[in-house]
């Protein structure tokens, strides 16, 4: 009876809406309620005309709860001062776009507006509109696609963003096929304001894209976690949400807790109470049978040190649990890795559950030489080549490719070795494969003039090729264009072959690796003999 008490039991309309209200929800007194319709838009118009109708089974959500539309397309949600409503886009339909390809899917509820921070946040947004309806558009959306997926541009200044455009984007944006993109957080590196120049930048891609954030998107000078992505939601909207393609269920989360729970400066891999009850409340409308896609920013850590919060890391498995098919994408980190989380990690899953954490298209943060573009060649400091992700999702399994920017889609393998060899000494030469898609269960072969395939040495080291590039600075005479990369680490997809004895003439040597999905990818070496 207490949510009767709130409302005058004259007003038939809104009682019946608060009392669904505290039904699905539950909430406290104090709360006032959000209500809408989520209706088709046949015509494209983005209003709602007399004859479009509601479509029911619709999830909408306001960051924690999660509730389903009416038969005629209603909802109502429970809201405080600062939330964020927001449809979850169901497959089959789109969610109309903005001017920068972003989806209308949210409407801010900060009544106060954002606190003073020294990047701006969201504008007053005054009282709740008796209405906050959203439209979706009927899509021929197949169970079988593509999407892009981009770590960490990191545009620190105009200049970098023009590099981000013209080394990736503009690349990327002719590419056929993907139906939408997202990219997995440190849009930017800590100036916010250039939080627009990248969704202009972005924009040039010509598709829906999804936005997560990242710890140089932050209000740094919040003081509480939950005011950290204010400058994320007065550009992009939520920093945690979920929506649907095909047999897929994709969703996104801040896994930054910031400023550092423990140590006060800083920050660590982790996520609030409120987060994983929305990832609960969002999970109890996803039939088990579907694919569910998570993607956040730092990596959710297989090593077992302090960089995430295993126990925020084990809630999130234990609500994964009835699900087989799951995958993970993260960035972060400035190298590419296949991470596979086992019962060890408190997976609950009978295969582990696999985490991509995908290359930057910043590369090595725009360092290095350019290249004859002008733009910074900014090899990984794990000897993977800038690039993005293609996520190839058919029904609720799963594959990708990643694309090395300025080179062919079959430039897969890295080759590094000697050119030319004396004879004599043949034998004290090593050829390093660099399989940027690799991971440690990977076979990797090699044979020499048609003979016998052998096996190639897995190697934990660093890449011999991103060393070499890193020496044309340390090793410098003359004062070399551009940042100098940063010290090489260990690569975890490096393999290497020692050279028989061989005579002289031109020796050709083959490559081959065997992915995760089974899939062959090859390359050739040439190395010539003298005596």
């Amino acid at each position: 009876m207490l949510c009767l008490r709130q409302h005058n039991l004259k007003d038939m309309k809104n009682l019946y809406w608060s009392l669904l209200a505290c039904l699905v929800t539950g909430t406290a007194v104090g709360q006032e309620v959000a209500k809408g319709t989520i209706y088709v838009d046949e015509n494209g118009n983005g209003r709602r005309d007399k004859k479009e109708i509601g479509l029911a089974g619709v999830s909408v959500s306001n960051g924690r709860d999660v509730v389903q539309t009416d038969k005629n397309g209603r909802y109502a949600l429970q809201v405080e001062k600062d939330n964020i409503i927001f449809v979850i886009k169901p497959s089959g339909y789109s969610i109309p776009l903005d001017a920068d390809n972003q989806s209308k899917f949210y409407y801010i509820h900060k009544p106060e507006g954002s606190p003073a921070l020294k990047y701006k946040g969201v504008d007053a947004t005054g009282s709740l509109p008796k209405e906050i309806d959203f439209a979706v558009v009927p899509t021929m959306e197949s169970t079988k696609f593509d999407a892009f997926v981009f770590g960490d541009p990191q545009a620190y200044t105009e200049e970098e963003m023009a590099f981000f455009k013209k080394g990736v984007v503009d690349e990327a944006k002719n590419k056929k096929g993907p139906l939408f993109g997202i990219s997995l957080g440190d849009l930017v590196g800590d100036d916010l304001t250039l939080h627009p120049s990248y969704r202009k930048t972005i924009a040039h891609m010509g598709l829906p894209w999804y936005h997560v954030i990242g710890n140089h998107d932050m209000n740094l000078d919040a003081v509480h976690d939950s005011l950290s992505d204010e400058g994320f939601e007065r550009a992009f909207g939520p920093a945690n949400y979920s929506f649907n393609v095909g047999d897929a269920h994709f969703i996104v989360l801040d896994d930054i807790i910031y400023p550092h729970p423990t140590k006060g400066k800083g920050y660590q891999g982790g996520f609030r109470k409120d987060q994983l009850e929305f990832v609960a409340n969002d999970l109890k409308f996803v039939p088990t049978n579907k694919l569910v896609v998570l993607a956040f920013h730092i990596p959710l850590n297989p090593d077992n040190d302090e960089s995430f919060r295993n126990e925020d890391r084990q809630v999130l498995f234990d609500l994964l649990a009835a699900y087989p098919n799951t995958l993970s994408l993260s960035a972060h980190t400035h190298f590419q890795q296949q991470n596979f989380y086992t019962a060890a990690h408190g997976w609950k899953g009978t295969t582990p559950h696999h985490e991509f954490n995908v290359g930057t298209t910043s590369g090595d943060w725009y360092s290095g030489l350019p290249n004859g573009d002008g733009v910074p060649t900014s090899m990984m400091r794990d000897g993977t080549p800038k690039g993005y992700a293609i996520l190839s999702i058919d029904g609720n399994r799963y594959t990708f490719d990643y694309k090395v920017v300025g080179e062919d889609e079959a430039y897969t393998i890295g080759v590094f070795g000697p050119a030319v060899v004396k004879a004599k000494y043949a034998g004290r030469y090593h050829v390093y494969a660099n399989f940027f898609l690799g991971s440690a269960d990977d076979k990797v072969t090699y044979r020499v003039n048609n003979g016998a395939w052998k096996t190639m040495e897995k190697v934990v080291g660093e890449d011999p090729n991103y060393v070499q590039a890193l020496l044309a600075y340390d090793g410098a005479k003359t004062l070399q264009p551009g940042r100098r990369p940063s010290d090489a680490s260990s690569s975890a997809h490096l393999w290497k072959l020692k050279l028989p004895k061989l005579k002289a003439g031109k020796h050709m040597i083959e490559i081959e690796a065997i992915d995760m999905f089974g899939r062959k990818h090859e390359t050739k070496k040439e190395i010539e003999v003298v005596e």
